[in-house]
């Protein structure tokens, strides 16, 4: 027997600190994934039964009548349309103005080039519940007419598209600037002296080459919209006009709430954003580790 077969034979030795690891690490994810799992595990209960019996019991029966009430119920189909209505236009637009503004900080040399960035980061660095009244009279005396449908940015998706925009901007300029400047700039000399105009090093040379980071950001930012609940309660006072994360008070009653329906009605809420996660999956990894084997 060969020196290299008894050692391929050898057993490595498993270290404490490893299981302790993995321990931690399953504990972790189970920690993550109770609340999940537990809301999975009321939505397929009957309320008649959790009443009776408590929710820390064996159920009789499982079914997805929850579900199907909670879609009936709260009009979902419709709620989805007005969400799509205002995350749809804020990514495009964030994403657009986010790297027009990273292309001409990157890609340009000038003596307010890191201030500028840093103007647009700062919106970030500010809570945004700090602004909820003079935001809030903004929007009431702001007169758009024929741009919404009561005239103000107030109860209007414009003016949750705007506030999106606004907030996120500065974020995905952030990222798109430093990723841009990990390109190499001998590609727009060239395109320069070849006579290429600033838009069209823009948009031909410069935003292709970002589509990992355009990407994971399209990813980020579709979740985060279509999950914000703060800013779509304060701005939108109309029930027809609100999103599907705040139409899920539709299924709270005055006087009682089964929260087996509720739940059922978040667990189908969150289905559309496991659905861009799956679709963009692979970019947004990309996106997230490009670079990372750089020296």
């Amino acid at each position: 027997m060969s020196t290299a077969s008894a050692l391929g034979k050898r057993r490595t030795p498993v270290r404490p600190a490893r299981i302790l690891l993995h321990v931690f690490l399953a504990g972790t994810a189970l920690a993550w994934l109770a609340p999940l799992l537990w809301a999975v595990f009321s939505a397929l209960r009957p309320y008649s039964e959790t009443s009776a019996k408590g929710y820390v019991s064996w159920p009789d029966t499982l079914n997805f009548d929850n579900f199907r009430h909670a879609f009936q119920q709260s009009d979902m189909l419709h709620y989805f349309g007005n969400t799509l209505i205002i995350a749809v236009p804020a990514v495009l637009l964030t994403l657009f103005l986010s790297s027009m503004v990273a292309f001409y900080v990157s890609r340009f040399d000038f003596r307010l080039n890191l201030a500028l960035l840093l103007v647009f980061t700062a919106g970030n660095l500010l809570p945004q519940q700090v602004i909820i009244t003079p935001l809030y009279r903004l929007y009431l005396l702001t007169d758009l007419p024929g741009i919404t449908a009561s005239g103000k940015l107030y109860d209007s998706a414009l003016g949750l598209v705007l506030i999106h925009v606004a907030f996120q901007s500065g974020f995905c300029a952030f990222v798109l600037s430093n990723y841009m400047r990990s390109l190499p700039h001998e590609l727009t000399e060239a395109a320069l002296v070849d006579g290429a105009s600033v838009w069209r090093l823009y948009w031909q040379i410069t935003l292709p080459l970002c589509k990992p980071a355009m990407a994971a950001l399209a990813t980020l930012l579709s979740i985060w919209i279509y999950n914000d609940f703060f800013w779509a309660l304060v701005l939108i006072s109309t029930g027809e006009n609100m999103p599907i994360t705040s139409a899920l008070n539709n299924l709270s009653g005055q006087y009682f709430t089964d929260p087996n329906l509720v739940a059922a009605g978040a667990l189908l809420t969150a289905i559309p954003t496991l659905i861009v996660y799956f679709v963009l999956q692979r970019q947004f990894v990309s996106g997230l580790t490009l670079g990372s084997n750089k020296g």
